[in-house]
Order: structure tokens, then sequence, then C-alpha cells
């Protein structure tokens, strides 16, 4: 009897947490924010469907108290490596610190960017992104929420509200969708893409935050190394032959770094742990594929592109295949080689 009262006790705090938020709500989180998650899938390799379902979840479909106080929609905390503005709210235990967020497409693009650059959570990105119940798993098992119910929570909120399909938006396996003109979800969608520039909505993105010391990426072991530095210092400091690093790092000719920038221990990748990326203004392909880590010469190869073109913002650029045609490139006028001599 015990037993069946402990088991009816789970289903009802199961059965609770769903209709926490009316079916209302959540519609309306999704109208909102889908266009934001497909982007983001577009650019980090992370799946629309999850992101939503996430989001969802962290905030009690947009109204929890800690997104409506800091634009926080994952429930991310401080960590000792944030350094951007902070909101203090119970969870696990009381005041504790969050990140927040000036708006809704810096908390998501964060959430993409903390997944990718936390090596718990390399594994997910080898999955097929259409692996939803993979992804939801990996999540907890990373340790991504104490919840023992939150894998069981995204798949249901995945299949409840079909946000599989969003995956597939963004892979191009199905039809695009259009925002309305004027609408809250219109503004979002076009918050995310480069080169929007309406301050009402969108504000310059932080630069991305690496961590201290040794990191993977792409399964690729690098640094984040500060302007001022010397090559041979790094050399000898992780003992890689200098010749070694320039290869590493598709450089030239050692001298000091001019510019903060990743600097990888290892031989980077043929292909990338996404399957695209898109473009933002002021990068270059030299510097897509250090954020990326995959070899310069494989990401030219995929895109069609001879060393030295530089494709346009907004561009999608194919990092496991090859693409069907060469994207747009930047003003032939301004387009020159990307490779440093340092």
């Amino acid at each position: 009897m015990r037993l069946k009262l402990q088991i009816l006790l789970i289903i009802m705090s199961f059965s609770g947490w769903v209709s926490a938020q009316t079916p209302e709500q959540v519609n309306a989180y999704i109208n909102t924010y889908k266009f934001l998650a497909i982007a983001e899938m577009q650019r980090s390799g992370v799946p629309a469907s999850i992101i939503l379902a996430q989001g969802i979840h962290e905030t009690s479909a947009g109204t929890s108290e800690l997104v409506i106080a800091s634009n926080n929609h994952f429930g991310i905390k401080c960590k000792a490596s944030w350094t951007g503005q902070t909101v203090y709210h119970d969870d696990d235990a009381k005041g504790e610190c969050f990140r927040s967020y000036a708006i809704a497409a810096d908390s998501y693009k964060d959430h993409s960017d903390y997944l990718k650059q936390t090596p718990r959570y390399a594994l997910l990105f080898k999955l097929n992104p259409e692996d939803y119940e993979g992804w939801a798993y990996g999540l907890k098992k990373a340790g991504y929420a104490t919840n023992i119910k939150y894998s069981q929570i995204l798949i249901k909120l995945i299949e409840d509200y079909d946000l599989e399909k969003y995956s597939l938006i963004a892979m191009g396996k199905l039809p695009a969708e259009q925002p309305v003109e004027g609408s809250l979800a219109g503004d979002m969608m076009r918050a995310s893409l480069p080169g929007f520039t309406d301050s009402s909505i969108q504000k310059a993105a932080p630069a991305t935050l690496y961590p201290d010391g040794a990191f993977s990426i792409n399964a690729a072991k690098c640094i984040y190394a500060k302007a001022g530095v010397s090559l041979l210092y790094l050399s000898n400091q992780y003992e890689i032959p200098l010749a070694h690093l320039l290869e590493f790092n598709d450089m030239k000719q050692e001298d000091i770094l001019s510019n903060d920038q990743l600097i990888f221990l290892q031989r980077k990748r043929k292909i990338g742990f996404t399957a695209f990326h898109i473009v933002q203004p002021g990068e270059s392909i030299y510097s897509i594929c250090q954020s990326e880590g995959i070899r310069y010469e494989s990401i030219l190869a995929f895109n069609r592109l001879r060393p030295g073109e530089e494709p346009a913002p907004g561009e999608k650029l194919y990092l496991q295949m090859m693409a069907g045609n060469k994207p747009a490139l930047k003003n032939s006028a301004s387009i020159k080689t990307t490779i440093p001599s340092s």
C-alpha cells in the first residue's frame, strides 16, 4: 500500500509540474522565441527543440521571477568566469547568483556558448541533432540540473508541443516559418540575425568568455591567449615545438600576438562539431576556423572558397560536408588574406 502511494505521489508531482503552465502560456513562449532557437541551432549546433524545451521549463513558460528580473532563460548561475550583470534568486540555496542579460537574445547565445565551451557537455555535440532524447538524458547526466525528472520533462515538452520541427527547420529539412512583421516574435528573430542594429531591442553582444587555462573546442585542446604573448613563450610553456604550434593554428611565422585569440595546442579537426556556422559581422574565415576548432583548409574546401576569400555576414558556412554553392562574398575590394603572420 505504501509503495502504491509513493508511486501515486511521484506521478502527481510530475503531472503537477506539467500543468503548472497553461498550454496558452507555453505556445506564447514558443511563438515568441522559436526564431531565436532556430538561429542558435544554426550558429552553435544545440538542437532548437532542446533550447525551447529548456527555456519553457527554466522560465515556467516566460513567467518566472528570475526571467522577468534578468532575461535569464536557462537558469545559468554566475560561475567564476562571469563578469556581466547579476541578480540574486533563491534556488538550491537562498540568494544564489544568476547571470543577467539585457535582452533574451543575449541569454540564448550565452546558453549555447556555455554548452559548447564546457567540456562536460562535449559528448552531446557528437549526437545526431535530431536525437532529442539523447540530448535530454545527456544534459541531466552531465549535471545541468538536479531535478531527477529533468530529462523526462524536456522530452515530454518536445513531444507535447512538437518542438522537434524547429530543429528540422534549422537543418533545412522543413520549410522555414516567417514571423509576423512588427510582432515581438518578429523583433526577437531579427534581433538574433547578423547586422541587426535597432537599439530599442538589440545591443552589441558581449565577447565570448573563455575559461582560464587549457580547455577543448571540437575535441582539440586550446587556450585563450592575450595580446602581447609570445608564441615562443607558449611553445616552451606547453612543451610543444614552435613549428607544431604554428601549424596547429594556421600561422606562418612566430611573433608576438597582436590580438587576444584562441591558440590550439593540438591539431584541429577536419570537420566541425556542428553542421553550420552563420557568419557574424566582423568574423573572418580564420576567426571562424579557430572558434569552431576546424582546420582552415577544411572550411575552405567545404565551402568552395579560395584562400583570401571572405564570406559576407549572414552567410551559412558548412562545417561537415560540401556546400551546394559558394557563399556570397564581402565586397571584393575589401577581400584580403586573413591568416595572420603571427
